[in-house]
């Protein structure tokens, strides 16, 4: 996407300009006829004139894909109104190839059609209000009227619009045809159809809408609600985000109802979920979606912090919501809130009927500051047009507090900023419902405005906070009135005073006094309120002692006396609200002596205060020693605790937990006692920690220790659980810290009630924990059961670790039984006589003790070179291999002879036999060994042994450990059967793995080294490793020398009739052959580095690293590490 045409005018066509261009997308703007002089032709690239006036000329689909055509644009935005909902548009826009930033045609046609939309709602169980499902005649709404019960009224509604257009209620049926006719031609003139339906009307309700948005896959995400109920005649007035009256019950209901229609139809870009609720009976009805960006998205965003229109484009270009970072865990929680009210060019009379006004704009000059935001398209000399909508003003206000009377106050503040002359507007109604009591004590509902008329439509005096004389009064300064029901209110008022309409005898005037000598004042160290002093006229008082208490911003703070002496006079009361500075008392300097009070007495630092009481006990429920029975039952099965892990494997003291009071997302159907007994911690002990602090600096000793607690149900993961191990996977992918986790447990767990959502296929925690791969390591281990979910984390990591009596399995007993695939015992699933020689088991290990140690001699590799160790005697390795060349040896030997003594760790030794894979150290430095194995195969590489040494490369050159290659290999295997295991395949992986590392291969020779598997063993070539050696045991040749000399020699074999002479001939070619490709001969034609004593292997080694300069690295080297 690179052009956007902006089907579109005014405010909203700027608000979809800027941030084009915030994205560096090329915009073009259209105008009618009379409509040129509008501001967003200022905001756009380009600008095309379509033909006819007002509304109805941004109504002409064809000529606005003809000019979208013509200008080449590869997207068209609609904004809101106007062709937004119109399928029709969104199908031409398709035919053309030009893509409609919004849903697709079906959608459209779904939700704009009111009663499509109420039908697949009420399909999937949403509540919706009683009315017609389809176009509805006059007689039709009479019938539906009189089946209602008595003194019960009906609302006409348009089928295919939204934003209160066509809209009337009528409660007598003989009234009925004339609100019809007007309904149908508002209709027409707004959506271009006159078709209506009818509803039942439900009054006393409150209006409340969800913003949802969608990518099209079927991931839809809400950004919470906004509540609506201010409205003229069904018109918006005011808009307030998020709604003050929601339950968390109630909201999580409605949020499932939004994101159950939406996932339905797969939908994409932003859409409005909007219902009416009664929240005292806990009651919603769905009443429509509106398919498009709302008029009121700003409130959502400034809660949010987010830009919705950046979203909608980022989804029409073909993002989805996982990649512009809206999945529904990344969704913030609402900020404060924000609250937009709607300028209007109307009046309202008494009896609530608006009057529109026009004209031109004499002074234009929009509020501004902290916190607030206009949208508009006016500016002065502006004239307007009555063919187009009366909204030019959008003003938004957010106060990051959680004080709805503070951003009350504040879009009241800047209403009375707004400068506008030269035209009517409704500024003085918006203005009066801001300062109504009941509005700022949230007691309103959709009918609010109708029950007010009289109290909001008076004429009320207003300051104009434009007006800049109005502060040069020499008047004393007003102050404003504090709310009965709300005792903070008055920190929202000015010393300049005159915002607020009444007085009040509370609110002080600042008053400092001229002090005689003698005599010190004690002022107020803040504006607040007094709650009460402690002393009285007459006593003595000395420094430190406390005098009073005040209240500011919900907190009490103490009045401390500066000086000692007595106390001459009080001038405030209690209660009485002060501002900073103000003089409380006056005190006579005296010598006063200091007296003990309970205020001195000494703290005992032992004493444990019932706040931290209840949060320790709250922190320790999830302890061994709180959960006897848990942990008898534990040791019964022979395991070990999580805890009792974590401890072994961290050092001493340095385990950090994260979320240790959490519960279960189980609120809904369990006590929280029982939740905080039996599920704190939901299944997961993690944090930060340190491992073989006793060998590394803390710099690499630092860890991401994470257990699943079997002894939570089951280890099974749960909201919360998941919730967690996403936190620790952020935190271990952005700090690089080593992860090891104790995976044991039986995966998803289906019984968690506090969610939204169906599947939970939207969890991140297996994409989170999967992009550590290649970033630091990643040790699993495991013991008893390990199924679904938590053996698929388990198979991420770069090594399992697993104890002898281990299962682990994609799926457990429950999951293959719900298959239909046979009843099993857990001990029948992935059981280690499976896990361990099929490959998924790196190392098995008896008991969870040897496990732990076992993961602390892995992870030390990656974690540097260690000062002391213990060299083994390196002249045992010039006898490891036999003079007679078909003897067989056991190249673990050479691994152990060459190895610092007892540093060598084998992985998955009992997999792939052909090729060994070792951890060892030389001089205290980590290396990773591959070498092949002449007791299989006489070491030819097959299939499982090629992948084996691939992945194992891989793991080395992620992490910068160098690579020491054993050679003793006759080649590829060879063969029919060899062939049935894409043995082409598994074997070049070799090649292609080798050819691309970073880190240092180092290659020795110890006997055979014949064509294609010895190179495959050097990284291709061995003129590819850092070193190329080889002992005098080795022979090379370009494949086996039996072979090459019966296929060389064939002919000259033939051509010798006697069989003994024949053999005597093939006998001398191939000494001959093995003279030739001796070790000497083979380091004298250079084709290797040199030809070595064994005794000397871990001298070229060591030297070779010294050798190399020093290497740092932050970040990936490789995108992953392949789990096979």
């Amino acid at each position: 996407m690179k052009k956007v045409l902006i089907a579109n005018r005014g405010e909203i066509a700027i608000r979809i300009a800027r941030t084009c261009s915030d994205l560096g997308l090329k915009t073009i703007g259209i105008y009618s006829e009379d409509d040129s002089n509008s501001l967003h032709l200022s905001k756009v690239d380009e600008a095309y004139k379509i033909d006819g006036k007002g509304a109805q000329a941004y109504l002409n689909i064809k000529e606005i894909i003809a000019l979208a055509k013509k200008s080449k644009a590869d997207a068209i935005h609609p904004g809101y109104g106007f062709l937004s909902e119109n399928a029709t548009f969104a199908a031409a826009s398709k035919r053309a190839k030009i893509k409609f930033i919004g849903p697709n045609e079906r959608t459209l046609k779904t939700f704009g059609d009111k009663t499509s939309a109420k039908e697949l709602a009420l399909s999937l169980g949403i509540p919706v209000v009683a009315g017609t499902d389809q176009k509805t005649s006059v007689r039709q709404a009479q019938s539906f009227l009189k089946s209602l019960k008595k003194n019960s009224s009906v609302v006409i509604k348009a089928i295919s619009g939204g934003g209160g257009r066509g809209m009337r209620v009528v409660s007598q049926s003989d009234d009925l045809k004339e609100s019809f006719d007007r309904a149908a031609s508002e209709a027409k003139a707004s959506f271009d159809s006159p078709d209506l339906y009818i509803e039942e009307y439900l009054s006393e309700y409150r209006h409340i809408e969800f913003q949802i948005l969608g990518d099209g896959t079927g991931a839809v995400s809400h950004l919470h609600e906004r509540e609506c109920s201010i409205q003229r005649r069904y018109q918006k007035l005011i808009e307030i985000a998020p709604s003050p009256s929601l339950n968390l019950e109630l909201k999580t209901k409605m949020v499932e109802a939004s994101l159950l229609l939406t996932q339905k139809l797969k939908y994409e870009g932003l859409a409005t979920i909007e219902f009416l609720v009664n929240v005292e009976k806990n009651d919603f009805r769905f009443i429509e979606c509106n398919p498009r960006l709302q008029v009121e998205h700003t409130v959502t965003e400034s809660i949010l912090s987010l830009d919705l229109v950046k979203a909608q484009l980022q989804i029409a270009s073909g993002k989805t919501l996982k990649q512009i970072n809206f999945e529904q865990n990344n969704i913030p929680e609402p900020k404060g809130f924000a609250i937009q009210s709607r300028v209007n060019m109307e009046t309202i009379d008494s009896q609530g009927n608006a009057n529109p006004s026009g004209g031109t704009f004499e002074k234009f000059d929009l509020p501004s500051g902290p916190g607030v935001r206009a949208d508009s398209y006016g500016y002065a000399g502006y004239e307007t047009n009555p063919l187009f909508d009366s909204l030019i003003a959008k003003i938004i206000t957010h106060s990051s507090e959680d004080n709805l009377k503070q951003a009350i106050n504040r879009n009241y503040r800047s209403l009375c900023e707004f400068k506008l002359s030269g035209v009517q507007t409704n500024l003085n109604i918006l203005k009066n419902i801001l300062i109504n009591k009941d509005f700022k004590n949230n007691k309103v509902h959709t009918n609010f405005f109708e029950n007010n008329l009289d109290t909001l439509t008076a004429l009320k005096a207003h300051s104009d906070l434009s007006d800049i004389n109005r502060s040069k009064s020499t008047d004393s300064p007003k102050r404003g009135k504090i709310e009965d029901l709300d005792p903070l209110a008055v920190l929202d008022h000015g010393k300049s005073g005159g915002v607020f309409v009444d007085q009040s005898e509370n609110i002080l005037e600042l008053q400092q006094k001229e002090i005689k000598a003698g005599y010190e004042s004690v002022n107020s160290p803040m504006q607040g309120m007094v709650v009460k002093f402690n002393v009285k006229v007459g006593d003595s008082v000395w420094e430190g002692k406390t005098l009073g208490i005040m209240e500011a911003m919900k907190m009490e703070h103490e009045i401390t006396s500066q000086v000692s002496g007595v106390v001459e006079e009080i001038s405030v009361s209690s209660l009485d609200t002060v501002f900073e500075g103000h003089s409380l008392m006056l005190i006579r300097l005296a010598e006063v002596e200091k007296q003990n009070s309970s205020e001195d007495q000494e703290v005992d630092l032992d004493w444990i205060r019932p706040d931290l009481r209840e949060a320790l006990d709250r922190k320790e429920a999830s302890h061994d020693i709180n959960r006897p029975e848990a942990v008898k039952k534990r040791y019964g099965t022979g395991h070990r605790t999580a805890r009792e892990n974590i401890a072994h494997l961290c050092d001493e003291g340095s385990f950090l937990e994260y979320g240790s009071v959490v519960m279960a997302a189980q609120r809904r159907r369990r006590s929280e006692e029982d939740l905080i007994k039996n599920t704190t911690g939901d299944g997961m002990v993690c944090g930060l920690g340190h491992v073989n602090g006793d060998l590394f600096p803390e710099s690499a000793s630092r860890v991401m220790a994470m257990s699943y607690d079997y002894m939570v149900l089951a280890g099974t993961q749960g909201k919360m659980n998941h919730a967690k191990k996403d936190r620790m996977f952020e935190i271990a992918e952005q700090n690089e810290l080593p992860t090891i986790l104790f995976a044991e447990g039986g995966g998803g767990r289906p019984g968690d009630t506090d969610t939204s959502g169906v599947a939970g296929l939207d969890c991140l925690a297996f994409t989170y924990f999967a992009q550590l791969s290649g970033l630091v390591p990643i040790i699993g281990i495991t013991t008893g059961r390990c199924f679904a979910g938590n053996a698929v984390l388990l198979g991420c990591c770069d090594v399992i670790i697993a104890t002898e009596d281990s299962n682990i399995g994609v799926g457990g007993p429950a999951m293959i039984e719900g298959g239909g695939l046979g009843v099993f015992t857990p001990d029948e699933v992935g059981p280690m006589d499976v896990q361990v020689p099929n490959g998924v088991v790196d190392i098995s290990v008896k008991d969870e003790e040897e496990a732990v140690e076992v993961a602390k001699k892995y992870l030390s590799y990656f974690q540097g070179p260690i000062e002391e160790w213990k060299e083994p005697d390196a002249r045992k390795l010039r006898f490891a291999v036999p003079e007679n060349r078909l003897r067989y040896y056991d190249m673990r030997d050479i691994i152990d002879g060459l190895a610092d003594v007892d540093s060598v760790l084998e992985i998955r030794k009992d997999w792939a036999p052909g090729i060994i894979t070792s951890f060892i150290r030389i001089e205290g430095k980590p290396v990773g060994v591959v070498a092949n194995n002449p007791g299989h195969l006489s070491g030819a590489i097959d299939s499982p042994g090629a992948d084996k040494g691939s992945r194992f490369i891989q793991l080395c050159d992620a992490f910068d450990i160098p690579i020491l290659s054993l050679i003793d290999c006759p080649g590829i295997m060879v063969g029919p059967e060899s062939e049935k295991s894409a043995l082409i395949r598994h074997a070049a992986r070799m090649f292609v793995v080798g050819a691309n590392i970073e880190t240092p291969l180092m290659s020795v020779v110890i006997r055979k080294a014949y064509g294609l598997g010895a190179q495959a063993m050097a990284g291709g070539s061995f003129k590819i490793p850092l070193f190329t050696v080889t002992w005098p045991t080795g022979e090379f040749g370009g494949m086996g020398l039996e072979g090459a000399v019966k296929l060389g020699y064939r002919k000259e074999l033939e051509a010798i009739k006697d069989p003994k002479k024949r053999i005597e001939a093939y006998e001398k070619m191939v000494a001959d052959s093995y003279h030739r490709g001796r070790a000497v001969n083979m380091a004298s034609h250079f084709e290797l580095d040199d030809v070595i004593d064994p005794a000397e292997t871990r001298n070229w080694v060591s030297s070779a690293l010294k050798s190399l300069p020093p290497k740092s690295r932050s970040g990936k080297k490789r995108p992953n590490i392949d789990t096979w």
